[in-house]
């Protein structure tokens, strides 16, 4: 299904709501906006395998255009708007982008995008940007008539480039027509969640990244009601669960721990009752960090663990998050084979890298056979990963300890930061950290924790030798941190991962 089966169906029912600006778009314009967006597609010549991107902010009109694309057979990229302008033009380029919608407030972003040869149109909303049509001009001389092909296309985004250049994860295209069938993530994660034609979803996060646009695409793909925040703020989002009765919504770990430290007051000022599944992802979840979201919540906490590549994913509930704390589930795309440096699979409890196989290679990273076999096991093919770094239990559950590139080698011993964040995240002074290693003569790298302050806390070497003690109480002596620095801020996506390129850059 897909918004113009619910424009007969419910065609007066909110499909998006846009609390900020007080917008809402029912289920009979979303479908012909979206109709009028593949006409105008259509009509510049684009045929189903080519590609348009979006440089934008959380904006109901994202939906109109993504709707658009997927009607049509095309590819839409999503391009994280906070990135400067090469950045941007480095991946319209590499997409292969034809058309090139923006919002106005992202003009710097796309600010050199005539430079990038194979964008032949460029439209915008929200005001002016030179060079730019005006998007409601566009769609308004665009047909409205009922499309009689809809081939359907699917979204194709880049990884968050913290690591290096951002890569394209390229997925084949369905080979039919929307409405069909259900697509492929609507498949697994409607019925596993409940999202159906009651659904009330709260989506806090930025629609460029990967499990923002594809629920928000699915809520609209089932007939429930989006509503989409601009932007993260831990008091709007319970106030917005309490007014719209939200039933589901999907969360970042940084968000539980920002609910989390709200005064107490504010917190329990919402009423949270009327939600069923809160569903989290994107990094891994310090357990004490769950167990309480689980006791504030209730059972609703439910838990993935996957990939904007979609090499495998793993599940798990509240219940079993309690029993085997730190766990992010059992796979539910084929078995999870845990390998070493040379490539042999590791026995159960041993830590190394992250292999789901599949029946065959699940993905491709766009102009880089390299880095797609890269992502391959070397002797098996089918044996997709994303880099990330944990263990198997004996019955078969996830541990994640960490990304391979985050791994630091102090003295010949790797130690993964993520456990000592997990630990140091539970102290009341704690507002964020992350940790890093840092050149060391003698080691090679040392454990260092920079850490930003709640609110009435002061740096000091005492506070420091508090933190590093509070660590060594619960982690091994040396997989603590040996130093800490006391930061502003910590460089953090919308999503709420740590760039840790940048942090490190402080200090090598």
């Amino acid at each position: 299904m897909f918004p113009g089966t619910f424009a007969a169906t419910t065609p007066d029912k909110p499909a998006v709501i846009r609390p900020a600006t007080g917008e809402s778009i029912t289920y009979a314009q979303l479908d012909e906006r979206s109709t009028r967006a593949a006409h105008y597609l259509r009509g510049l010549g684009l045929v189903p395998g080519d590609h348009l991107a979006v440089v934008a902010t959380n904006d109901i009109k994202v939906l109109e255009v993504y709707w658009g694309a997927l009607r049509s057979g095309l590819y839409i990229t999503a391009v994280n708007h906070h990135l400067t302008a090469d950045e941007v033009n480095y991946i319209l380029d590499d997409c292969g982008a034809k058309v090139l919608f923006a919002s106005a407030d992202c003009a710097a972003a796309v600010s050199k995008s005539d430079e990038v040869a194979g964008i032949d149109h460029r439209v915008a909303w929200g005001g002016p940007i030179p060079g730019f049509e005006d998007y409601d001009q566009v769609m308004a001389s665009a047909s409205n008539a009922p499309l009689t092909d809809q081939p359907r296309g699917v979204d194709m985004l880049y990884s968050s480039g913290t690591t290096g250049r951002p890569k394209g994860i390229k997925l084949e295209l369905p080979g039919m027509q929307i409405g069909e069938e259900p697509d492929r993530f609507t498949a697994i994660f409607a019925p596993l969640y409940g999202f159906d034609a009651d659904t009330v979803y709260l989506s806090p996060a930025p629609l460029y990244h990967a499990a923002p646009l594809r629920y928000c695409g699915m809520v609209n793909s089932v007939g429930g009601t989006l509503v989409m925040m601009d932007h993260f703020d831990a008091e709007q989002a319970l106030a917005l669960i309490d007014e719209y009765r939200v039933t589901h919504s999907q969360w970042v770990p940084t968000m539980f721990i920002r609910m989390l430290k709200l005064p107490k007051d504010i917190r329990y000022k919402y009423d949270v009752s009327s939600m069923k599944c809160a569903i989290h992802a994107a990094a891994p979840c310090p357990a004490e960090v769950k167990r309480q979201m689980i006791e504030w919540w209730g059972p609703v906490i439910q838990e993935y663990y996957a990939s904007t590549e979609s090499a495998g994913a793993t599940f798990i509930s509240a219940a079993e998050a309690l029993e085997r704390p730190g766990s992010v589930g059992r796979s539910a795309m084929g078995p999870i084979r845990i390998c070493g440096d040379d490539g042999a699979e590791l026995p159960v409890g041993e830590t190394g890298t992250i292999y789901f196989e599949r029946e065959e290679m699940p993905f491709a990273y766009h102009n880089d056979p390299g880095k797609t076999a890269a992502a391959q096991h070397p002797e098996h093919a089918n044996w997709a990963t994303t880099g990330d770094v944990g263990y198997l239990d004996d019955d078969g559950y996830l541990y994640l300890t960490d990304r391979k590139s985050f791994m630091i080698i102090s003295g010949g011993v790797n130690i993964y930061p993520q456990e000592a964040e997990n630990v140091l995240i539970g102290h009341p002074a704690v507002y964020d950290v992350g940790v890093i290693g840092v050149p060391d003569e003698e080691l090679g790298e040392q454990v260092k924790a920079c850490v930003q302050l709640e609110p009435g806390f002061e740096a000091s070497d005492e506070l420091a030798a508090e933190l590093i003690d509070f660590t060594r109480e619960r982690l091994a002596h040396y997989k603590a941190p040996k130093s800490v620095d006391f930061v502003d801020d910590l460089p953090r996506t919308p999503t709420g991962k740590l760039v840790k390129g940048k942090l490190r850059t402080r200090y090598w």
